[in-house]
């Protein structure tokens, strides 16, 4: 496939850009040489939106906006740039309007909430001892120590900001749902990638890492995405 498009990939919480290393392996294979993987602060909606953005803009050409769990609501607030031509949603929040990923959360609790915690100065964490269960229970435990103890915490309040102007309403979209997925519950997956009409919805019986656990129908996923 000639002049395949850039990729960028938006992690969400609790890692960093490092969560997506499998997927960019097996893209990487696959002969996309035009990879990115922005490191955002976690430290709110306006502050990650704008990180990403300043990433898109250094790009020339086409643009695949690909965003994990909170990353989609990031992609879902800035990617509405001229020049990115599709999202990809990973299990991922994919606000309206006025909503936000802890409004949604709320709605319908996932599993794991009882496992993440606050500290002092309001940042929240997945108990590192809670994390494989709760974040990658189709990991192994090595993988999932070194997630729970890398982990990168948001602000508490980054749960709460909500959306502007969702990009998904203007751009082609693709979603995946993980349906073993116990830090944003299944049926939220469902309702956000129903309304969004996506090109192309993906079930998998994944945890919320689908990224590491899936990486090679993530990455199809992604493919079908660059390709139309």
């Amino acid at each position: 496939m000639p002049n395949k498009p850039a990729i960028v990939l938006v992690h969400g919480f609790w890692g960093g850009a490092a969560h997506w290393s499998k997927v960019i392996l097996e893209l990487s294979r696959r002969g996309h040489a035009d990879l990115h993987a922005v490191e955002n602060p976690l430290t709110s909606l306006a502050d990650d939106a704008e990180r990403t953005r300043k990433m898109v803009r250094q790009i020339a050409g086409p643009v695949v906006l690909v965003g994990h769990s909170y990353g989609g609501k990031v992609i879902t607030e800035m990617g509405d740039l001229p020049n990115v031509k599709a999202l990809v949603f990973i299990a991922a929040f994919a606000p309206d309007a006025g909503e936000s990923a802890g409004g949604i959360s709320q709605a319908r609790p996932p599993q794991a909430f009882p496992n993440i915690a606050p500290d002092s100065d309001g940042y929240l964490w997945i108990k590192p001892d809670k994390f494989h269960e709760s974040f990658c229970q189709d990991l192994s435990a090595d993988e999932a120590l070194v997630m729970a103890i890398a982990q990168k915490a948001p602000l508490g309040s980054t749960f709460g900001d909500t959306v502007t102007a969702p990009a998904w309403k203007k751009k082609p979209n693709w979603y995946q749902i993980s349906t073993a997925d116990r830090m944003i519950a299944p049926e939220n997956q469902k309702m956000m990638a129903e309304r969004m009409r996506p090109q192309k919805t993906l079930r998998l019986d994944a945890s919320h890492a689908s990224l590491a656990s899936r990486p090679a129908e993530i990455s199809d996923l992604i493919e079908d995405a660059a390709k139309a």
